[in-house]
């Protein structure tokens, strides 16, 4: 019993890491489940044992996403304060947007027009943008609080500019690789961090 349920929850990882790719390949519309199944090896029908539909599919790599950004913003806020976890956690989303297509795919999957998360991934609000923004709204809350932003600088404006930036990042970074690289997020926070930070 206990060696199937393994093996059942290998091949869902391994349908929900295929599916990732071919979503961050293909894009969700152009994207089939014959081609998913494929590269999972795997059978379809073996795929509809685990997920309903190609949406039920993009609703799971958006929540391993989620999973992922989780991780990596609670990594960042372990380095310093709320503004230098920010940064940190800006390189560290740009580099592994390069890197993990499961990520990639979750950000992707966030503006497909052919329909978003399903009702109960809606319910909980399982969107790696949705997380990445409020997880950035409320280190520039807590900035504001410890006197570290500029006089006149509102937590959820700076917010929105940096949320802005960063899916700009991964649109971009989906046609030139560049735009995912650590010099790119350095230069960013090279003209974002002066005026947004109070001056000590």
């Amino acid at each position: 019993m206990m060696v199937k349920q393994e093996r059942a929850a290998r091949t869902r990882q391994a349908l929900i890491r295929s599916a990732a790719e071919v979503f961050a390949e293909q894009g969700f519309a152009r994207a089939s489940v014959s081609a998913i199944s494929l590269r999972a090896g795997v059978s379809n029908g073996a795929l509809h044992f685990h997920f309903a539909s190609k949406g039920a599919l993009a609703d799971a790599v958006q929540q391993e996403a989620v999973g992922a950004m989780r991780r990596m913003t609670a990594s960042a806020e372990a380095v310093g304060g709320p503004l230098q976890a920010v940064v940190e956690a800006t390189h560290g989303l740009v580099r592994q947007l390069g890197e993990d297509a499961v990520l990639r795919a979750g950000f992707s999957l966030c503006g497909r027009p052919e329909g978003g998360p399903g009702p109960a991934d809606a319910a909980r609000g399982a969107s790696p943008r949705r997380e990445w923004q409020t997880w950035v709204e409320e280190m520039l809350g807590r900035a504001e609080a410890e006197a570290l932003l500029a006089h006149g600088v509102s937590p959820r404006g700076a917010a929105e500019a940096i949320v802005a930036a960063t899916v700009g990042f991964e649109v971009l970074g989906g046609q030139d690789r560049s735009w995912l690289d650590a010099g790119t997020v350095t230069r960013f926070w090279e003209l974002m961090l002066p005026p947004l930070s109070a001056p000590r």
